[in-house]
């Protein structure tokens, strides 16, 4: 299960607050042992680019864009 969370200071170390609904779902208790994979969240648009799939082509969406400007402007 991958859950977000915001790393915070504590003493010389940093600690992390795992989410109550976490909690409950995998029904963690005080002094259990648990397995966390640690990985830094990279810059949202790197993670966000190539994901957004378009019906049209970009040339197809320039062209559309120049004929709507031509329209307003030369009437």
């Amino acid at each position: 299960m991958a859950v977000e969370v915001k790393t915070k200071r504590w003493g010389n170390s940093i600690g992390i607050v795992i989410p109550s609904e976490t909690i409950d779902k995998l029904r963690i208790k005080p002094n259990e042992l648990i397995v966390i994979e640690v990985t830094k969240k990279e810059n949202v648009l790197k993670e966000l680019f190539g994901s957004i799939k378009m019906k049209k082509s970009t040339e197809q969406l320039i062209k559309e864009s120049h004929e709507e400007t031509k329209s307003k402007w030369l009437k």
